[in-house]
């Protein structure tokens, strides 16, 4: 594809208050800044994905704030600027895909260029058709093709009318990770050229680790972190972004001392005498803590090591072990629950089975402390 889009960065600042019917409020009150690009909205569910997405796109009207593509305002409160959504210029593609039953995969794609001469017309749905790997496909219709290939369409249908932005509400949803891979990597082959903003809403770690340059992170109407996928959902600063960044193991923990010279502090695992180390934090002797950790991050040992950098070694017994694909997920008791994720080469060397006692390594820094 040889057309380019030129189009500067997206900037977002809206206010979105709505209740519900039992009068509970949630406010959505965001600051985002997209660059060309794919950018991942990521969150739990709740969290005020898509109610960002529809304030972009013009479907929901924010209570203040302004909206711009470089120097044209979409939307600003203050100077009751509100373009309609037809004139923004910005492709929506939602998980329902909404492709026309009646229509073949052309006639869905060249639905909106019907105000483009003819031959203008048939060479850009070509070129996208190719892009998208769809061009075989171009006289059936969305009931006689799979799952990828309609999501390959859709992308092709908002794509040809060569938008300026892209909002993707979780349109690969149900799709396996090859799948996914494939479609996203002719996405960027189309976006290489393009150079659009592309906001790309998820709550799953996996979409995030296979298609991510950057990830803003929203939790209840408010961004809580962005950057590169590493930044933010190594080390999330929240215990719900935790839990949905994949963080097996949430602790509540109690701090017992402070280690200032060292950068560390210990605290004590609820409800048992477990005490660990991690990294020192915003607390005080005797407060609260939470703690996540990966289960990729624990390993097993069944005798103590000895002279390790890690700091956290502390005995525990198997209470049960369950394979799933490649990794077999070992969950252990030692006063409190831990699970932990181990290679089957690992389980077979070390001969691991239910009610072993094995011995937990855990590094410092692969504790991390979380937020309220």
């Amino acid at each position: 594809m040889d057309r380019e889009i030129k189009a500067p960065q997206l900037s977002v600042r809206v206010r979105k208050q709505r209740s519900s019917a039992d009068n509970v409020y949630f406010v959505l009150d965001a600051l985002v800044e997209v660059p060309a690009g794919i950018t991942i909205l990521f969150g739990p569910s709740g969290a005020g994905k898509s109610t960002l997405l529809d304030c972009i796109a013009g479907l929901v009207r924010p209570d203040a704030g302004r909206i711009s593509i470089g120097s044209e305002v979409l939307f600003d409160s203050g100077t009751a600027v509100d373009l309609p959504p037809q004139k923004r210029k910005a492709a929506y593609v939602f998980q329902t895909l909404a492709l026309f039953p009646h229509l073949n995969v052309n006639e869905n794609v060249s639905y909106g260029l019907a105000e483009l001469p003819e031959a203008e017309r048939a060479s850009l749905v070509n070129e996208i058709l190719h892009g998208f790997h769809v061009q075989n496909l171009d006289s059936r219709k969305p009931s006689e093709i799979s799952g990828g290939e309609r999501q390959r369409v859709a992308l092709a249908r908002s794509l040809v009318t060569r938008p300026r932005l892209l909002l993707l509400d979780e349109p690969l949803s149900g799709l396996d990770a090859h799948l996914k891979n494939a479609i996203v990597d002719d996405l960027r082959a189309w976006n290489t050229h393009s150079r659009i903003p592309i906001l790309y809403v998820t709550h799953s770690r996996d979409e995030v680790d296979a298609l991510g340059e950057r990830v803003i992170a929203m939790e209840k109407g408010r961004v809580i972190g962005e950057g590169t996928p590493r930044e933010v959902l190594q080390a999330p600063r929240r215990m719900q972004l935790a839990q949905v960044a994949g963080f097996e193991n949430v602790l509540s923990a109690t701090v017992v001392a402070l280690r200032e010279a060292d950068g560390v502090m210990r605290v004590r695992l609820e409800p048992s005498l477990l005490e660990i180390e991690v990294p020192i934090g915003y607390a005080v002797v005797g407060g609260q803590v939470k703690v996540a950790i990966h289960a990729g991050d624990i390993l097993l040992a069944t005798e103590r090591p000895g002279r390790l950098s890690a700091r956290n070694v502390f005995e525990g017994r198997i209470v049960s072990m369950e394979q799933r694909g490649t990794m077999i997920i070992v969950r252990v008791e030692s006063g409190v629950a831990f699970t932990a994720h181990v290679t089957p080469g690992a389980v077979r060397a070390l001969e691991l089975v239910v009610e072993r006692q094995i011995w937990l390594v855990l590094k410092t820094y692969s504790c991390h402390l979380l937020a309220d």
